[in-house]
């Protein structure tokens, strides 16, 4: 058995636990979900729950059900009235989730088409597009205006178009579906604060040849449209469950397993074959648990799809302090085994984790990898907190057959384009290729509960970072001196090499003992709080940035267009780069602090 830390295995548990995968249970649920509209906060989605609840009892698996009270916002309908010189018709439109409901009332306004362009992959979904934002001064033409433009209504187009003015927006998707989404960048519950950053505007979705045929009367002369939206709103009851499975020797520390139950429709690719996963988890992972040295805890989100992660965001509101103190990391499970998802090419773990990753999706499966950095996305309601994140969409149908059908991006099913639609039915699912996405789940899983140190390595997530910030200086030039932050990051990732070299020396020969082991983890615990934040957090702290898209390192992203600036502006920009950097120096003070003071002198830990 070796530790270090990019492969460590236990062969033997490894391989028990991938042969007692069976496919009953997911089969099961997967049947029942399929009689189920699963939106947040309505029966159906209890009824959800509570079948997740009855199967963990009837297996023997202990869990605790919370009922929080959650911000949800469900979409009802939308109708658009177009009116051209040659008459007036009717267009099919959904609205997001959080957009304004105008309750019936019309909001009337001539079009403005806004020539955007779709999403090129995965990576790019949540980008906000160059046609969202302003190209010149003077007068905007989209001020009082109906925006009408190709997309997903996501946060950042819809925000900026609400800031230059726009009365209402219509987002053309790129296929023959109208896909549901939500519209907000408040992440979870708003606060007093954030609730003003709730869109105001009401805005519709429709499908592309609708589209394109309203492009076609815009070119043709004015066109006017009416838009009315009806959106049920407000605090609903949800149930959450929780099973806890306590490891032998350091049950204290745990791993947070996690994905969404609630859906779109019946949503059997989003995420019910990710339920199915999770509860097939629980089952092997209790037979196992007196060979597991550490805890593990599985969870099953509401208010994901029509609450902006309400429901993990509120996990990590109420539980702060465990996942703070105790929590090692987080894995996200959304959209796994769908049909035809043969390929692990767009796989997200943080950098720190790729050792970790690739290895278990290799000796799992005998299949490569690609990362890709984990988005501003899906349930990573943890980032501010502070432990690893990885995985979230797991497998995918390859890149080439999804160019060869004609697919866009979309965020799940396996890159099925059913994503978020009412064809996400059973033919999505496929049994086969949960149990291959198990068998990596189960891998990682128990690497990371049984490695005498975590098999994290936080040197790779400096180089991350030092890369980040060599391009912002690259891009900012003389505007800005990151050097002395470039020069703290390539000591820190020194200093991090060479304990864990140190650390893995003590533990291999017995020399730090339990309690030296233990001391250990703590420190990489208390190092990750520091670290975690610093690449994927902009905000403080225990609170949730905006859901839009972040680079590496956040504080300092805004160096990329400091020197684009009109110069009237660049002096106040740089003082609140100033201020950032000075943030992110601090931080990098308490890294180096913390491997002083934890990472002790030779022969001790």
């Amino acid at each position: 058995m070796s530790l270090t830390f990019d492969v460590f295995k236990d062969e033997p548990l490894e391989a028990k636990a991938r042969e007692a995968i069976e496919l009953d249970e997911p089969r099961s649920l997967l049947d029942h979900f399929a009689t189920l509209v699963r939106e947040s906060g309505t029966p159906d989605e209890e009824a959800g729950a509570r079948y997740i609840v009855e199967r963990l009892q009837a297996l023997g698996v202990p869990v605790d059900v919370h009922a929080p009270e959650l911000y949800i916002s469900l979409p009802e309908r939308a109708e658009l009235t177009v009116t051209t010189g040659s008459g007036e018709r009717a267009v099919h439109a959904r609205p997001p989730s959080f957009a304004r409901s105008t309750a019936g009332e019309p909001v009337e306004g001539e079009i403005c088409y806004v020539p955007s362009r779709y999403a090129a992959g995965t990576s790019t979904l949540f980008d906000t597009p160059d046609a969202a934002g302003r190209a010149n001064q003077g007068p905007d033409p989209v001020a009082g205006k109906i925006v009408l433009t190709e997309g997903f209504s996501m946060p950042g187009p819809v925000q900026a178009f609400e800031r230059r003015g726009a009365v209402g927006q219509i987002y053309i998707h790129p296929g023959q579906h109208i896909h549901e989404g939500i519209c907000t960048s408040i992440w979870g519950a708003p606060t007093a604060e954030s609730i003003g950053r709730k869109p105001a505007t009401p805005v519709a979705c429709i499908n592309h040849p609708d589209g394109e045929a309203l492009i076609a009367d815009t070119v043709r002369g004015p066109v006017r449209v009416a838009m009315r939206t009806w959106l049920r709103e407000g605090w609903m009851r949800c149930l959450l469950p929780v099973v806890e499975i306590r490891g032998q020797s350091d049950p204290d520390e745990f791993l947070l397993v996690h994905g969404h139950y609630d859906s779109w429709y019946e949503g059997i690719g989003d995420n019910a074959i990710g339920d199915a996963a999770l509860l097939e988890l629980a089952r092997v992972l209790w037979g196992l648990r007196d060979r597991l040295q550490r805890s593990v805890r599985i969870a099953w989100w509401p208010g994901h799809s029509t609450g902006r992660y309400a429901g993990s965001t509120w996990y990590a509101d109420t539980f702060a302090e465990e996942l703070d103190e105790q929590c090692i990391a987080h894995l996200n499970i959304d959209s796994p085994g769908c049909a035809d998802a043969t390929a692990y090419e767009e796989v997200m773990w943080m950098a720190e984790a790729d050792g970790l990753c690739r290895s278990a999706i290799r000796d799992a499966l005998g299949l490569s990898s690609e990362r890709m950095r984990p988005l501003r996305a899906g349930d990573y309601s943890f980032n501010q907190i502070g432990p690893t994140g990885l995985y979230m969409l797991l497998s995918n149908i390859p890149i080439a057959e999804r160019t060869r059908r004609g697919y866009y991006a979309v965020g799940g099913c396996g890159g099925n384009i059913a994503w978020h639609t009412p064809d996400d039915l059973m033919p999505i699912a496929d049994l086969e290729i949960l149990g291959r996405d198990l068998a990596v789940y189960l891998t990682t899983i128990i690497r990371i509960l049984n490695a005498p140190l975590y098999p994290f390595d936080y040197a790779a997530a400096v180089d991350e970072m030092h890369d980040a910030v060599t391009t912002y200086q690259e891009t900012a030039g003389s505007e800005v001196d990151f050097g002395p932050i470039l020069s703290d990051l390539c000591r820190i990732r020194d200093e991090l090499r060479a304990w864990r070299a140190e650390a893995e020396k003590l533990v291999r020969e017995d020399s730090a003992g339990e309690i030296g082991r233990r001391s250990a983890n703590a420190a990489l615990r208390r190092i990750a709080r520091l670290l975690v934040p610093l690449n994927y957090a902009r905000g403080e702290r225990f609170d949730h940035d905006p859901a839009l898209k972040l680079g590496a390192v956040p504080r300092l992203e805004a160096a990329l267009t400091l020197a684009r600036l009109d110069p009237a502006v660049r002096p106040f920009a740089r003082v609140g780069l100033v201020r950032e950097f000075n943030k992110v120096r601090g931080m990098l003070r308490a890294v180096r602090r913390e491997l002083e003071v934890s990472l002790a002198p030779r022969g001790r830990l």
